[in-house]
């Protein structure tokens, strides 16, 4: 996003780069020691910036992991070096491309591997295989791997350089966690027994490596946590927060006892109230799910009431208890402002989802802007 003069911002997003950097040694200070760092970018990199993230983490990460094709590009043309592993399947139309850029694809048949074969030129083209091991949303079943592997061994044009698969309870269930991690580890042994993978293996999230470390094996995948979000609360003090989400005054109105303010007439005044209007709404974020449910923006490091519904475009909110409000003052609606802080997680369970949701929700129109 192109990036305006700072007297015309309206709603923008600081992402503190010493904070990123900080949390990916965290993460690797907790992994095992010789496992790799795959940070994970997709969808903006979680709605931080990829061109913030990506080359902030260029000397850290030893990978980053993407969603889709057009993620592996944005990031290749950052960092031309480092591997890119795509995690989702790839539509037809896009294996070319993906085989000539040597991005490495993930794959849950033998079906998708012989088409990826069709493609290898002077060498095989290198593929990450997924199982299934609990997620259910891509990957080979575990009880088919070996015939699958076995399968896709006698391709000439294909090489499986890596497995994988995925924690879906880590952050919830650690004793099915620590099976599943046994089980594909006692799996990946197997194969590389039969000589059928050389490659690394990988199935932590942040959560897999914030609270199960030998769960890191050869590789991690790191998403929520380089952000500053612990997907378990007992390590949150590991980490730093990245964004603050800011917004300015534009406006101020006194109004008497009986007025209501926004859609539905949801709030009603029962005093005289000094109301500022703030310029963001959900289009660029600000969860309308927050209407009603005690949210607090930050004010001169004052929590001040959200009123009403948020709209689109504007929030209202209670500035009667500030002193000196003008139009054009800043305003922290995710982050801290003096002693005051307002997390992702809180904001996250006020809006009835989470902190993944809130930070890639952040709309297009909100600058991102790297800050020391």
């Amino acid at each position: 996003m192109r990036i305006q003069p700072k007297d015309v911002w309206r709603a923008w997003a600081e992402i503190r780069v010493s904070a990123l950097k900080h949390n990916a040694l965290a993460l690797r200070a907790r992994a095992l020691p010789d496992a790799r760092l795959f940070a994970v970018v997709k969808a903006d990199a979680y709605g931080h910036g990829v061109e913030i993230v990506v080359p902030a983490l260029n000397e850290i990460a030893d990978g980053f992991a993407v969603a889709n094709l057009e993620e592996a590009r944005q990031v290749r043309s950052l960092s031309p070096v480092i591997p890119v592993l795509i995690m989702g399947p790839a539509l037809a139309e896009e294996r070319g491309a993906i085989a000539e850029a040597e991005f490495l694809p993930t794959i849950s048949s033998f079906e998708e591997a012989a088409a990826y074969a069709q493609y290898a030129r002077e060498k095989p083209v290198a593929v990450h295989l997924a199982v299934d091991t609990g997620m259910g949303r891509i990957g080979v079943l575990d009880r088919d791997v070996l015939s699958v592997v076995r399968a896709i061994a006698a391709l000439p044009g294909v090489r499986i350089a890596g497995i994988g698969s995925h924690f879906p309870v880590a952050d919830e269930d650690p004793e099915f966690t620590i099976e599943q991690s046994a089980q594909f580890a006692e799996l990946v042994r197997e194969l590389r027994v039969e000589g059928l993978v050389h490659g690394p293996s990988h199935i932590a999230n942040s959560a897999g490596v914030l609270g199960f470390p030998a769960a890191s094996q050869d590789i991690y995948r790191a998403g929520l946590a380089l952000y500053g979000v612990s997907p378990l609360q007992e390590y949150q003090s590991l980490l730093q927060a990245v964004m603050t989400f800011k917004t300015r005054v534009t406006l101020l109105r006194d109004v008497p006892p009986g007025s209501s303010i926004s859609y539905g007439r949801t709030f009603v005044a029962t005093q005289p109230t000094r109301v500022a209007t703030l310029a963001l709404g959900y289009a660029d974020g600000y969860r309308r799910h927050l209407s009603g449910r005690g949210a607090e923006v930050l004010i001169r490091g004052r929590r001040c009431p959200v009123l009403g519904r948020v709209t689109m475009d504007q929030v209202m909110v209670d500035v009667t208890e500030v002193k000196d409000v003008v139009p054009g003052d800043e305003v922290v609606v995710l982050g801290r402002q003096g002693g005051a802080e307002i997390s992702a997680a809180a904001l996250a369970d006020l809006a009835g989802t989470i902190p993944w949701d809130i930070f890639t929700g952040i709309g297009r129109r909100v600058a991102r802007l790297p800050v020391e």
